[in-house]
C-alpha cells in the first residue's frame, strides 16, 4: 500500500515515477549585494552670513574714491544741459541719442558696437595685466555693495555689533535699526533707478512728474525694477551675484597666466602660521618653525565674498584688495615687513622676484595683442567721429511711380530723399543730380532741417526724350550743407528709362 504523495511531487503523482528532488543552495544573507546608499544632493550651497570687517588702507581710498568718480558722474550727469537740451539723452521715442555735442541715429549703431568691442578689450588686457580690477574697483555691484555696506555701518555698527544685533531676540532697539536701515537701502535704490530712467526720459521733466503723482505707467515700472534690483544685488544678494550670477567670474581663468598680478598670499614667509607675543625676536619664530602670518583672520574678516586667501587664489576674489590693507596693518603693528599679503605674480611668488623683475614680464605677448588690437579700434572709432558729417541722407525710389512721361515727352522719375541733420543749428541743404546728359531736377533744390530732426523730400528728375536708353542707368545725389564748412554728401541711385 502506498503511502501520500509527497510535497515535491504534484498530486496524484507516484513516488516512485517522480524525478529526484533538486537540491537546495542556500545564499548566506552576508552575501547578498548591498542596496546603493541613497545622497540628498541640493542644488543650492546656503552660506552663512557674512560681515565685512570695515578696513582703511592705501587700496580702500582707491576704491572710495572711484565710488565717488563713478556715483558723481552717474547721479549728476543726467541733469547737465546743453544748448538747452540734456547733455546726455538717449531719446528712444525720437530715435536720437544726444552725447554732449553728438548727436547720432539709429543709423549710427556701429559706434555703440565699437563701443562695445572697446570694453571688451579693455577688460581683456587689465585682466591679463593685473586681475579682476573691474571687479574690485569699478563693477556696479561692487560700488553698490560699498555704499549700502557703509549705510549699514552707519546704523547698526561694526562688524561685532552687527552679529550681536543679528543674534538678539527682536525688541524695539532691533526693529528701529533694521527700518532704518533698509529705508536707507531703498531711497538708495529708488534714486538709482531715477536717474537711470532719467537718461531715456528728461530728467527734469521726470523730477515733475513724479513730484506731481503723474509719472507714466512705464516710467513706474523702470524706476521700480531697477531700484528694486539695486536693493536687492547690493543689500540681500551681495558675494552671492558675484560668485554664482556673474560670468566673468567663472572664465576670467582664461585670461590669467603666470605673469598675471594678482591678490596672493607669501606662503613661504607666513607659514607656519601661529600666535606669538610682539616682543618675540625673529630667529625665536623660526626655531619654532612660525613664518610672519600670526592667524589673526582679519583677512577673512574683511574678505566681502568670506574667501581665505591664505588658501591661495580663487574664483571668488574679486581683488578688491581689502585683504592687503588689513594685513599691512597688522604687519606693522608686529614690526614685520609689509606686504605678507600683496599684489604679487605666480612666477614671482615661486621665484622670489621684486616688483621691477614682475613689471618687466608685464610686456608678454598676450598683453601687446591685447593692447595693440584696442589702441588700433579706439583710434578707428574716435577717427570715425570725428570726420563723421553732420548729417546723412538715404535716397529711396517713390514705389507709386517708377518712371512716368511728363510734357513735351520727358521722363521722369520720383525719389524721396530723408535728411537727417545731426547739428544742434537749423541748416539749409542745396540739392542737385548728375549721371545722365540733360538730366534736371525739378522740384525745389533747397531744403531746410530743423535742428536735430530729419525730414523727408520728393525730389523729380526728368531726362529730355532720347536722351538714355531704356533701361536702369546710375544718378548721383549731391546734397550740400549750406553751413559754413559747406559739407557734401553724395547718394548713389538708378534713373529708369521706360522701353
Amino acid at each position: 500500500m502506498t503511502g501520500p504523495p509527497s510535497g515535491d511531487h504534484a498530486p496524484g503523482v507516484a513516488a516512485s515515477s517522480a524525478a529526484p528532488p533538486l537540491p537546495r543552495r542556500v545564499i548566506p544573507i552576508q552575501a547578498l549585494p548591498a542596496e546603493p546608499e541613497l545622497i540628498e544632493t541640493s542644488l543650492y550651497q546656503s552660506d552663512s552670513k557674512i560681515y565685512p570687517r570695515a578696513v582703511t588702507g592705501w587700496f580702500s581710498r582707491w576704491r572710495w574714491l572711484l565710488v565717488w568718480g563713478t556715483q558723481l558722474l552717474f547721479y549728476g550727469l543726467p541733469w547737465w544741459t546743453m544748448n538747452g537740451r540734456q547733455a546726455v539723452l538717449f531719446d528712444l521715442e525720437a530715435r536720437r541719442f544726444y552725447i554732449f555735442k553728438l548727436v547720432l541715429y539709429p543709423q549710427d549703431l556701429i559706434y555703440l558696437t565699437g563701443l562695445l568691442i572697446i570694453s571688451a578689450l579693455s577688460l581683456f588686457l587689465f585682466t591679463a595685466v593685473a586681475g579682476r580690477l573691474w571687479c574690485g574697483y569699478a563693477c556696479p555691484q561692487t560700488v553698490y555693495t560699498e555704499i549700502f555696506m557703509w549705510a549699514e555701518r552707519r546704523i547698526e555698527g561694526d562688524r561685532a555689533q552687527r552679529i550681536k544685533l543679528d543674534q538678539s531676540a527682536w525688541g524695539l532697539n532691533k526693529l528701529a535699526r533694521k527700518s532704518a536701515k533698509h529705508a536707507v537701502w531703498i531711497a538708495i535704490g529708488l534714486w538709482t533707478g531715477f536717474t537711470f530712467v532719467g537718461y531715456f526720459t528728461p530728467i527734469q521733466t521726470l523730477a515733475r512728474e513724479v513730484s506731481q503723482l503723474g509719472l507714466g505707467p512705464w516710467e513706474t515700472f523702470w524706476v521700480l525694477f531697477y531700484g528694486l534690483a539695486t536693493y536687492g544685488n547690493a543689500g540681500w544678494m551681495r558675494e552671492q551675484v558675484c560668485k554664482y550670477m556673474c560670468p566673468y567670474a567663472r572664465f576670467q581663468s582664461a585670461m590669467f597666466d603666470r605673469d598675471t598680478l594678482i591678490v596672493s598670499y607669501d606662503t613661504q614667509r607666513g607659514e607656519g602660521r601661529g600666535v606669538r607675543p610682539r616682543s618675540e625676536a625673529a630667529p625665536s619664530l623660526r626655531a619654532r618653525g612660525l613664518g610672519d602670518c600670526i592667524d589673526c583672520g582679519l583677512c577673512v574678516q574683511v574678505c566681502p565674498t568670506g574667501i581665505d586667501i591664505r588658501d591661495g587664489l580663487q574664483y571668488e576674489c574679486i581683488s578688491c584688495s581689502a585683504c592687503i590693507d588689513v594685513c599691512n596693518g597688522v604687519m606693522d603693528k608686529m614690526h614685520y615687513p609689509r606686504g605678507l599679503i600683496r599684489y604679487s605674480t605666480p612666477n614671482g611668488l615661486a621665484q622670489g622676484w621684486g616688483v621691477r623683475q614682475m613689471w618687466r614680464r608685464v610686456l608678454r605677448a598676450r598683453v601687446l595683442i591685447y593692447a595693440s588690437v584696442l589702441l588700433l579700434v579706439t583710434t578707428a572709432v574716435l577717427g570715425s567721429l570725428f570726420l563723421r558729417s553732420p548729417f546723412k541722407v538715404d535716397v529711396v525710389r517713390d514705389r507709386g511711380a517708377l518712371a512716368r512721361t511728363a510734357g513735351a515727352g520727358f521722363v521722369e522719375n520720383v525719389f524721396r530723399l530723408q535728411i537727417m541733420n545731426a547739428s544742434e543749428t537749423v541748416t539749409r541743404y542745396k540739392l542737385s543730380a548728375q549721371g545722365l546728359p540733360g538730366l534736371q531736377l525739378v522740384s525745389p533744390d533747397v531744403v531746410e532741417v530743423d535742428a536735430a530732426s530729419a525730414r523727408w523730400v520728393a525730389v523729380r528728375l526728368q531726362l529730355p526724350p532720347g536722351a538714355a536708353e531704356p533701361g536702369s542707368h546710375p544718378v548721383h545725389f549731391h546734397i550740400q550743407a549750406q553751413d559754413a564748412e559747406l559739407r557734401e554728401l553724395v547718394e548713389k541711385s538708378v534713373f529708369l528709362v521706360p522701353r
